[in-house]
């Protein structure tokens, strides 16, 4: 059995029910069902709390774990629920909203500067991607620009899935080198940006891009000969 997703299905779902399936060897509740975001791609986890009937208890990271299932991790070393119960599931909202963001974001950045990225991670505030890129751009606030320009355009944020075999016949398809899509599940899912981007991914995103608000593109720092870190910033909305 496979913890269900609810995540994927729905970016904007913020409370669900699930069952408590057991727990791992380091306090982790493994649960039937997720509205928590699993750690990976380089977006973090979400927060959250859960509630069961006679406790409750503040969620600080969700993890995968061996077998396709999902385990939330407490941030507290408090009584965990047993196996079997039913346990509410609330995310902090407002933390994975920006998250999502700037995941989006992201995204847009690989437009504006078309490079093979070679890494990346997301926060709340502040996110990067690091590029292969020789020479550091000329004109750094005509990059930002063009970001912002792509982002008023209010295009939709969709996804749509291809098999294995059609992603590596399109290899293009995907522009990090340091994280490949997940193999041997058979399908990989794409995130597409109205006609302008389209890439396996698997984190949550926004519906419209229009929703990700100003951003800057900050500080770039030279991470060696061929590589250079992009850092983005989030204007509060």
């Amino acid at each position: 059995m496979k913890t269900d997703l609810l995540f994927r299905e729905d970016a904007y779902l913020r409370e669900a029910r699930s069952q408590v399936l057991g727990h791992t060897a380091e306090g982790g509740i493994v649960v039937e069902a997720s509205v928590f975001y699993a750690t990976g791609g380089g977006q973090p986890g979400d927060s959250g709390m859960i509630s069961w009937d006679g406790g409750k208890m503040a969620i600080a990271t969700a993890v995968r774990i061996e077998g396709g299932l999902i385990a939330l991790v407490p941030a507290e070393p408090v009584a965990l629920p047993r196996d079997g119960i039913e346990i509410r599931q609330q995310i902090d909202w407002p933390r994975r909203y920006r998250l999502m963001r700037m995941h989006t974001a992201l995204h847009l950045l690989s437009v504006v500067i078309p490079l093979p990225v070679t890494g990346g991670q997301i926060g709340t505030d502040k996110s990067r991607l690091d590029f292969m890129m020789p020479e550091p751009p000329v004109d750094v606030a005509a990059l930002s620009a063009a970001l912002n320009r792509l982002i008023e355009r209010d295009l939709p944020v969709t996804t749509e899935w291809i098999s294995e075999a059609e992603l590596a016949a399109k290899p293009a398809l995907v522009k990090t080198m340091s994280v490949q899509p997940p193999k041997g599940q058979g399908t990989v899912r794409l995130v597409r940006i109205g006609e302008i981007d389209l890439q396996p991914c698997g984190g949550t995103h926004v519906a419209r891009t229009a929703e990700i608000g100003h951003v800057e593109i900050g500080k770039i720092e030279n991470k060696g000969k061929q590589n250079r870190r992009v850092n983005l910033i989030l204007q509060d909305a």
